[in-house]
């Protein structure tokens, strides 16, 4: 009875720390996307310039994807996260100083942007590691959709916490006010985070079926081995990764360029906007809970039905969007809140429990940083695509560009849906 009492302790104690853990990491990079206008201003340099910054970030921070799957097979995963939470903590701070340097400034903060996309891409990978030990697979499902809230109650509350010290102390402490909360953070994760059940002395929760060297010799000849899976199993993570890529293309757009258009476009000022920028994420904390939550109780715990549909409905809301909610602040917020819902739930499924699911407890953290690293080519790309057509063209064309891309991810999702009836990608 103590030992279950014990065990219930530590869990709650790994889903606090973890959950804080990645939600503070949110704190340290959705700052920018509330300020972009400010940042515009304060550095004198044209949309296309200001996208050069994110996207210096998003390439470290895809880049560190993979790096960090593979050190998590050598690292602990409390080092890693500890490291990265640190590393991102300093970089806050130098934006809020680069701020003050005025245009001379911009060089500054980009070469600290990549430093700061390789802090930032421990978090994902590392804390999934650390779920996978803890977490056993019947009850993943609904135990990760309700973690992974972490990134949008996390996005949602950095988007309100930049856009208050940007409205009350100014530009530069939407960057070490940030510092000053993942510091919190860092402290209580230290104190309360063990990586395995062992490591707490408590039995592993997670039990695997040992393979004898034997048998896996004969799978590796039969099937293949990459990476130390067999075929299937590395393709199921390479096919999600791409279609990952989807939405975090879209995710990321609307992210990061949502306030700069209520800003523009709506003639909000930079508080307001940031403000109303928060729907996308509200609303998507319930599309995570939803899409978790339906996936358990009408589909046995099968994801690819329900990525599928919440896919098409994307989409769809994205047309809508563009055709008629331009028109009027209202319709905006509105079709913004629904394109969260229906975005956020895929996205939590396919980058959190199928990289668990595919890749098992001790290649859940390379399956989280492969998947995350292929995904993460999409937030690349719309930085730079955006930010091009907003100087060239106008706001029309980009939400268009993301109508698009919004029916690749159909194609994808469908695809994966066929794989998974016929039995080749356990989604």
């Amino acid at each position: 009875m103590n030992e279950i009492k014990s065990q219930t302790v530590w869990r709650v104690r790994i889903l606090s720390s973890t959950w804080l853990s990645y939600a503070g990491f949110y704190f340290c990079r959705k700052n920018y996307t509330i300020v972009k206008a400010q940042i515009q201003e304060n550095f004198q340099i044209n949309a296309s310039e200001l996208a050069h910054l994110f996207t210096a970030y998003l390439v470290a921070y895809m880049l560190g994807q993979y790096m960090s799957g593979l050190l998590g097979r050598r690292t602990a995963a409390r080092v890693l996260l500890l490291t990265g939470m640190a590393v991102t903590i300093v970089c806050n701070l130098v934006f809020g100083t680069s701020i003050l340097m005025g245009p001379a400034g911009y060089f500054p903060m980009m070469i600290f942007m990549v430093v700061n996309g390789f802090a930032q891409a421990t978090g994902w990978p590392g804390n999934v590691g650390v779920l996978g030990n803890w977490l056993s697979r019947t009850e993943r499902g609904r135990v990760m959709a309700i973690w992974a809230t972490s990134y949008q109650l996390g996005s949602s509350l950095a988007k309100i916490f930049a856009s208050a010290m940007l409205g009350w102390l100014g530009l530069s402490w939407s960057f070490w006010g940030a510092s000053i909360i993942m510091f919190g953070v860092w402290i209580f994760f230290y104190i309360f985070e063990k990586d395995t059940p062992e490591e707490a002395g408590l039995p592993p929760v997670v039990e695997e079926v040992e393979v004898t060297p034997e048998e896996q010799a004969k799978v590796s000849a039969e099937t293949g081995n990459f990476l130390g899976w067999s075929r299937q199993v590395f393709f199921s993570v390479i096919f999600i990764g791409m279609t990952y890529f989807v939405f975090k293309f879209c995710r990321y757009a609307m992210d990061s360029w949502v306030p700069y258009i209520l800003n523009i476009k709506f003639k909000l000022d930079g508080e307001i906007a940031g403000y109303i920028s928060t729907l996308f994420d509200w609303v998507g904390f319930l599309g995570v809970l939803f899409a978790g939550w339906f996936s358990d109780r009408f589909f046995g715990g099968r994801r690819h039905q329900i990525v599928l549909y919440m896919t098409i409905g994307m989409a769809i809301t994205l047309f809508l969007m563009v055709s008629i909610g331009m028109q009027t602040l209202w319709l905006f917020a509105v079709f913004l809140a629904v394109t969260g819902f229906m975005l956020m739930g895929p996205d939590s499924l396919l980058s959190g429990v199928a990289a668990i699911d595919v890749g098992g407890r001790r290649g859940a953290i390379l399956a989280a940083g492969i998947i995350n690293g292929l995904g993460s080519i999409g937030p690349i790309i719309q930085e730079e695509a955006i930010g091009w057509v907003l100087k060239e063209y106008n706001f029309t064309v980009s939400f268009y560009l993301l109508v698009f891309i919004a029916i690749l991810g159909v194609g994808g999702t469908a695809f994966l849906s066929y794989r998974s009836r016929r039995g080749l990608s356990n989604l």
